[in-house]
């Protein structure tokens, strides 16, 4: 191993080599998730729009390659996230304690991360499940036939036992993207006293507009769509 490839290596497996990898894969998502959200949106529109929405995506060329980015961007961030909660529990007998993100842990939503992220990647595996490869219905609309998603989503969304129990995710997701969003900025060296105010407050709105963007699709469906 040459001396450039050492460095690199030892850079990767320090604590802020971890952290900064751990928040750019984490910016993939939360960029993934937005455009996600936003595309949700439609179904408050029709479910045409909807469907044609999904079908676009699914026939997008770079689909697969978007794909595998997230799942690398994602196994990437579960298992730093792994390193750093084992790092830091292993260095508690030297106080203070510190998080993720490098800040001290004072609040809920720094001491729960870790438990935090464990819900959501439940919830990504179950949601691809349900709905990726869930039931196949089909429509068409006069120019060939497209996958009806949301008759799925309604058909899903109706159980109250899967509707309060996404809700009940997207408001965890809520919590993990407030500070994570700052955080992910902190590591990467976007942490001063002019602008760090600033981008909490804009990882606070961020959460807050992703995941009220995401509970309007099952409580639209179980409270308002009547078919």
């Amino acid at each position: 191993m040459n001396t450039h490839a050492a460095r690199s290596y030892s850079y990767l497996c320090s604590t802020i080599g971890q952290k900064q990898l751990m928040g750019i894969s984490g910016l993939v998502w939360s960029g993934f998730v937005l455009t996600h959200m936003a595309g949700n949106m439609l179904i408050l529109v029709s479910a045409e729009k909807y469907n044609r929405y999904g079908h676009a995506m699914i026939s997008n060329p770079f689909l697969l390659a978007a794909e595998a980015v997230l799942v690398l961007a994602l196994l990437l961030h579960v298992i730093k996230g792994v390193m750093l909660t084992y790092r830091n529990k292993s260095s508690r007998a030297q106080p203070p304690a510190v998080g993720l993100s490098g800040e001290k842990n004072s609040s809920f939503a720094v001491k729960t991360m870790i438990y935090q992220g464990v819900i959501i990647l439940v919830f990504i595996v179950l949601h691809l499940l349900t709905f990726k490869f869930g039931t196949y219905y089909n429509v068409n609309y006069g120019d060939g036939e497209i996958r009806d998603l949301h008759r799925l989503i309604v058909e899903v969304f109706q159980s109250p036992i899967y509707a309060f129990g996404y809700m009940a995710c997207m408001i965890v997701l809520a919590l993990h993207l407030s500070h994570g969003f700052y955080s992910s900025f902190q590591t990467l060296g976007f942490h001063h006293p002019k602008y760090s105010p600033a981008l909490k407050i804009m990882g606070n709105i961020y959460a807050i507009i992703v995941s009220l963007g995401f509970l309007s699709q099952p409580f639209y469906v179980y409270f308002i769509y009547k078919g």
